[in-house]
């Protein structure tokens, strides 16, 4: 899935914002060792964080069925996890760098999801939208200060972008056929011979006679 997410950002980023210029797209972690060997102009979408988005759980399962309306299957419901991208952009000029952070700003403004003709399959297969936001103040336990920190780098004018990506837990039960036939019955003599009635009806009795109960000679 995060690969995915990966390969859709980049065909966006490529279309709306650097359209067919020479700028790279990388996932690289922005370390100062990474910076420090930078030759080329470069967006830099480095993702810091992974969490399941706790409002979008469901439970129980879901019930899939054919066009006949047999149930087919039943699956577990899909999970939704918040991936957060850090956008940094790498040239020579400040002046640059501001120009291709307010193209990425405006590309992701446009749109409160990833347009559907750049998803890869696995992801367009799911029918679903993938949700982005830009640049919102981030929860309190996950400041970009702390990121930059971490990586050991320079603090640096960023986006942060959050994806909601859906993951399916791949917990599926298949179940048996219909039952078509009458029900079989199966009974275990003394002697280890089996008896069985495969649903026959029982034998209706003669007009003005009662009929025989099990074990008993009818009158």
């Amino acid at each position: 899935m995060i690969h995915e997410i990966d390969e859709a950002l980049r065909r966006l980023i490529e279309r709306d914002v650097l359209a067919g210029s020479d700028v790279e797209v990388v996932f690289d972690a922005p370390t100062k060792d990474w910076a420090s060997r930078r030759n080329t102009p470069t967006i830099d979408c480095y993702l810091y964080d992974v969490r399941e988005d706790l409002r979008r759980r469901s439970v129980g399962v879901v019930e899939r069925r054919g066009d006949s309306g047999a149930l087919e299957a039943r699956h577990a419901p899909l999970r939704h996890f918040k991936l957060a991208y850090l956008l940094t952009a790498w040239t020579q000029r400040p002046e640059d760098e501001h120009r291709l952070l307010t193209a990425l700003l405006a590309c992701f403004v446009r749109s409160d999801v990833i347009p559907g003709d750049l998803l890869p399959e696995g992801l367009a297969e799911t029918g679903l939208p993938i949700p982005v936001t830009i640049a919102q103040p981030p929860p309190e336990n996950r400041q970009l200060s702390d990121v930059w920190s971490a990586l050991g780098g320079e603090l640096k004018p960023s986006l942060d972008l959050v994806v909601i990506a859906p993951v399916d837990p791949m917990r599926i039960s298949i179940p048996g056929p219909p039952t078509t036939g009458p029900p079989r019955i199966g009974i275990a003599g003394a002697g280890g011979q089996q008896q069985t009635n495969e649903g026959r009806q029982p034998r209706q009795a003669a007009p003005g006679q009662s009929q025989a109960e099990p074990g008993e000679a009818a009158s």
